[in-house]
């Protein structure tokens, strides 16, 4: 067993069973997966996210194992994804409480609590054609080239992110940075449920990353000049040298964010 429990659950919770009270949180559920689900609620007057893991059975495991993946099994990954980002220094959630227990991993029960992240808003329904013109130049690309840092702060230290759409980027809303350029907010990379951590990022792994931002981007606005901005900053290379030494890579991200836009089509996300 595993237990991690920060003021105030490690005092309120000190004569109880941590597991029995996380999975007896009530609140605003956000996502409900049966075997897995996410929770807002309050406690002591502070906001706070829950995400509670009842085993994913072992038909899951098999199903990943048979396309050779490796099965996410709890909060576990998200938890140590948490403490990885923060010690590249990207900016995400803070986690006060997490639990893991039982030896089979097909039943195993999990538990990960953070501090509600708010106000924000998600980059994709901040950003809009308006809002990025209003932006201007200037600072629309500092925006992008911040992304772009975020971005290869994570690829090069082995980090990878599996949905990596503008969604999971949470923009800093709160009065405190109000007077604030958009580009220095802080901007909080979420949902780090599927992360991989490795020595080495694969270029395979860069490539279903940056695909999926293109694509979530070019969906609100961001457009050709924006790509070769985030471009330069991400190989830290004049463009053309950029260009050249990668162009295969970075036409093969712009064919699969094209899939997934007809994907999204055909799913009925979007026109």
């Amino acid at each position: 067993m595993k237990l991690f429990l920060t003021e105030p659950f490690a005092t309120r919770w000190a004569e109880c069973d941590p597991f029995a009270e996380a999975f007896a949180i009530s609140g605003d559920t956000y996502r409900d997966m049966g075997d897995r689900r996410t929770t807002r609620f309050e406690f002591d007057g502070a906001a706070y996210f829950v995400k509670t893991h009842a085993g994913v059975g072992v038909g899951e495991i098999l199903k990943n194992l048979l396309y050779l993946r490796i099965p996410v099994l709890g909060a576990e990954n998200e938890y140590r994804a948490i403490a990885r980002l923060k010690e590249l220094g990207v900016d995400t959630m803070t986690a006060v409480a997490f639990g893991r227990r039982g030896w089979n991993p097909a039943n195993e029960q999990s538990f990960l609590i953070t501090q509600a992240l708010e106000p924000t808003e998600p980059l994709d329904e901040y950003c809009n054609p308006q809002v990025l013109a209003a932006l201007g130049v200037a600072e629309r690309r500092a925006l992008v080239r911040r992304l772009a840092r975020i971005s290869r702060s994570l690829h090069d230290n082995g980090v990878n992110h599996r949905d990596y759409y503008l969604c999971h980027f949470l923009l800093d809303t709160s009065q405190e940075y109000a007077a604030m350029p958009v580009s220095e907010r802080p901007i909080y990379v979420i949902d780090l449920h599927r992360v991989q951590i490795r020595r080495r990022t694969p270029r395979r792994w860069r490539h279903k990353d940056l695909a999926a931002l293109y694509y979530s981007a070019s969906r609100v606005g961001f457009g050709r000049r924006d790509l070769w901005c985030f471009i330069r900053e991400y190989k830290q290379q004049p463009l053309r040298q950029a260009l050249s030494e990668g162009a295969g890579f970075w036409r093969s991200a712009e064919k699969e964010a094209d899939k997934l836009y007809k994907k999204g089509v055909r799913k009925g996300y979007h026109q």
